[in-house]
């Protein structure tokens, strides 16, 4: 399952809406709308991440972060390592290999180094 998919399936679930219900309203089949849950088909179009908001009634934050979530939920990821360090390919490899076996704590805490690194790349008088 995508983010993506795990998010609008506990906005679903806490609104009693059914997946049938869901892909009626917008307008795609039900085997779609499953298959989008759970990363099987590709990332999700603006104008259906747009109608998923409409569809169940979120706003501010709660909409970005599905278009955020949205954003990060392709299911088959490419990773281009050309020009970079070599170190940045042997991880690309070893999380490509390894990602199945990691534990949600080790994926949090994988995440959380991702995120430090963004906050200095986006502190005032950081690396570029």
């Amino acid at each position: 399952m995508t983010p993506f998919g795990q998010r609008v399936r506990d906005h679903r679930d806490k609104r009693g809406m059914t997946l049938a219900e869901m892909a009626g309203v917008l307008g795609v089949t039900p085997a779609y709308l499953s298959a989008l849950e759970h990363g099987k088909r590709g990332r999700p179009t603006f104008t259906l991440i747009q109608g998923v908001i409409h569809v169940l009634g979120v706003i501010w934050d709660e909409a970005d972060e599905l278009v955020r979530l949205a954003d990060l939920s392709h299911p088959r990821v490419t990773v281009d390592t050309a020009g970079l360090d070599p170190e940045a390919t042997l991880l690309a490899n070893r999380l490509a290999r390894d990602i199945g076996e990691l534990e949600p704590p080790d994926l949090a805490r994988l995440s959380a180094v991702l995120d430090e690194a963004a906050a200095r790349r986006n502190r005032p008088g950081g690396p570029a």
